[in-house]
């Protein structure tokens, strides 16, 4: 399994060594039956499960490695609004002016959904509020500009512009030119906030069982999922298992050709002192620049730089990993010449052609969410909320997603991933230019 094996990176994962997980749950063994079948275990599918079983459903939740072992305990930890410009713009083309803000609207509401999880389940993971979109040269800083008056104006979200001359106040790097600074951003360490969701939806009663890949379905009025130990039929499946649907058993082709995995990976410093930390990132804001393949980063609770750079289109995981990554954040912060990197780690993102979630139904009685495109910490918590909101019996916000069309990947599963890496050169191009 590819995406399996190309992974050795994430045995040095930071957010790992900073949780102490509990004792794995067993595997699905024999014949179980709920109302509802959820595969995958990371954000989206543990969202669903739990508001689920707060409505009264029986839910058995499978997932075939650990909770939060993909891209939700992986991530960047950047908690940001909307679905990044392409995605906004491909629901603009395709939905009507209010129904796109209502969709900005439910990304807004994501976040709040996170805060209020974070409080009533009792979830201590490192929030910090403020996050920042920078722009690396004045052709990139019009464009910037041009978005935020938008969000603006169209969707009611305020922003603060940054000038050159302020640049200072909010990052110690000669590299950025002007950017926007959004206050109801945040970040968090996502695997601490992932393996909260799944305490919550255990005490809810939800049945979780880890190292149970899904290997088919059974589909028609009563569906089921097998795995190489035992089956769970039930009244709904719900597919949230992302790229990685693709790779235990070809679960779902026909959906699944609507989504490309893409490498993102990541390093973490030692821990600074607070004060060089903060002479870094004075607000301890997280950052993202503008670029097509872009830059982003943040501090940790301890007070470590966590640098992702490095994307890779190729589904490998590229050579000197480490040594690449560190170049582009010494690039940004010449001041870390000195600063060892002690943890480096990667995942797999999904997603979609027109970089808007892919939310539906594949059957009448099966879910799926997943292209979140990079932009779904907080975006997953409410997909899982709005198909828990369907099954219940209200689709409103359900089927505003589902309306938005998605196209599969050219060239199948052969071609797609060559084409998408010569596109991936050429907008690499296009920054450099």
């Amino acid at each position: 399994m590819l995406l399996q094996k190309e992974l050795g990176v994430i045995e040095n994962s930071f957010y790992e060594a900073d949780v102490q997980r509990p004792a794995p749950l067993p595997p699905l063994s024999g014949s179980v039956s709920a109302d509802v079948c959820v595969i995958g275990g990371g954000l989206a599918g543990l969202s669903a499960a739990l508001e689920l079983a707060e409505r009264g459903y029986s839910v058995v939740l499978l997932e075939a490695q650990r909770i939060g072992w993909g891209a939700s305990g992986r991530n960047g930890g950047q908690v940001l609004p909307g679905f990044g410009s392409d995605g906004e713009c491909a629901i603009e083309r395709q939905l009507p002016k209010e129904d796109a803000r209502r969709a900005w609207d439910a990304s807004v509401a994501g976040i709040k959904l996170m805060h209020k999880r974070m409080q009533k389940y009792q979830i201590d993971c490192d929030y910090a509020p403020g996050a920042l979109s920078l722009a690396v040269k004045p052709g990139k800083m019009r464009a910037l500009e041009q978005w935020g008056k938008h969000v603006e104006s169209v969707y009611g979200y305020p922003l603060h512009w940054i000038t050159p001359k302020e640049m200072p106040h909010w990052i110690c790097s000669k590299r950025f030119y002007a950017g926007v600074a959004d206050a109801g951003g945040g970040h968090v360490q996502p695997l601490k906030y992932t393996l909260g969701l799944g305490r919550a939806a255990l005490a809810a009663g939800v049945r979780i069982f880890e190292d149970s890949p899904v290997l088919r379905l059974e589909r028609g009025a009563a569906p089921a999922a097998q795995t190489a130990q035992g089956q769970v039929s039930a009244r709904f499946l719900v597919l949230a298992g992302n790229v990685y649907l693709a790779e235990y058993g070809r679960l779902a082709p026909r959906i699944s050709a609507r989504i490309m995995p893409v490498g993102t990976y990541i390093v973490a410093t030692e821990p600074m002192s607070q004060a060089r930390a903060e002479e870094l990132l004075p607000r301890r804001s997280a950052v993202s620049d503008t670029n097509f393949v872009l830059d982003y980063f943040r501090l940790s609770a301890d007070n470590r730089l966590l640098f992702g750079a490095g994307d890779s289109y190729s589904g490998k995981t590229p050579a000197n990993l480490v040594e690449r990554i560190r170049r582009r954040m010494v690039a940004v912060f010449p001041q870390l010449q000195d600063v060892p990197v002690q943890y480096a780690w990667g995942g797999f993102v999904d997603i979609s052609m027109n970089r808007a979630p892919d939310i539906g139904r594949a059957d009448p009685n099966i879910y799926y969410m997943q292209g979140f495109s990079g932009h779904g910490l907080a975006f997953t918590g409410m997909a899982g909320l709005l198909v828990a909101e369907a099954i219940a019996g209200q689709a409103e916000r359900f089927d505003l997603f589902a309306r938005v069309r998605h196209a599969e990947f050219p060239g199948g599963a052969l071609l797609r991933t060559p084409a998408l890496v010569l596109g991936m050169l050429y907008f690499q191009l296009k920054d450099m230019l």
